[in-house]
């Protein structure tokens, strides 16, 4: 069976010690997104030899970088002030402890903890056995996060519990009802890019959710009605060529 995985950059051994040791240089691609095009430095790490070498895919986006030593400097800033007034309030912070290190009775910035952590500025790392070429894993892997990003928005919307499986049917069914929602997202882009619409999945969902439809018994006759649409609804509705109903609808009671 070919997959995808998504690799524990800190927590695995062969990535620390011989991926992010690679030499080879990196290869630029462009990806392109809704908000714009994405700059990514991409290489292939083979760990083993022969039929037994596992095959990784690692990544750098040098925005994401920029984002995480511009985080990672905020900590910084706030655990040395913290310092100054005293290490107590030290412990009980999660993102302070990472960079903290005991010394003697008291606390202080662990540098080498810091150098350690900037080596994963941007970078991520996929293990594959896929005979695909690096980028086409990596558009491969984003669609999976595009399916996990819809499954945020529903359970959002709908309030659902989290989601336990007991049973290997039950495994089946969430990877069958996962496919089907990114097959479905990926046919209304399609669909909607070949009118020239680009719509966001949030905005268009809260717009979707909007869209409501009443019905009244009055005289003798049942009146339809719709509220108005809103943002993309409209072109979206166009867009894949379903009619919306009618503002105000009247049929005799029967």
């Amino acid at each position: 069976m070919e997959y995808i995985l998504g690799a524990r950059e800190r927590t695995s051994s062969a990535i620390r010690d011989i991926v992010l040791n690679d030499k080879a240089p990196m290869v630029p691609l462009v990806l392109d997104r809704q908000a714009g095009e994405t700059q990514l430095w991409v290489k292939e790490v083979r760990v083993g030899k022969g039929s037994d070498a596992q095959r990784y895919i690692v990544t750098l986006n040098e925005a994401e970088a920029k984002k995480d030593r511009a985080d990672r400097q905020a900590i910084i800033d706030g655990l040395q002030a913290q310092l100054k007034k005293g290490d107590k309030a030290l412990v009980g912070n999660s993102a302070y402890r990472r960079y903290i290190k005991a010394s003697g009775k008291a606390f202080e910035i662990d540098v080498g903890k810091l150098a350690d952590e900037a080596r994963f500025d941007g970078i991520s790392v996929l293990r594959t056995n896929a005979r695909i070429t690096p980028l086409q894993a990596v558009i491969r892997y984003r669609d999976l996060l595009q399916v996990e990003a819809l499954f945020r928005v529903a359970k959002a919307s709908f309030d659902t519990r989290p989601i336990f499986h007991q049973s290997d049917a039950a495994i089946r069914g969430h990877v069958f009802i996962s496919f089907l929602a990114l097959t479905l997202a990926k046919e209304l882009t399609r669909l909607c890019e070949e009118k020239g619409l680009h719509p966001e999945w949030q905005p268009l969902l809260n717009d979707l959710d909007r869209l409501q439809q009443a019905t009244i018994e009055k005289e003798g006759k049942v009146v339809t009605t719709r509220t108005h649409v809103a943002g993309q609804v409209g072109n979206v509705f166009k867009a894949v060529g379903i009619a919306l109903p009618h503002n105000i609808a009247e049929q005799p009671a029967g």
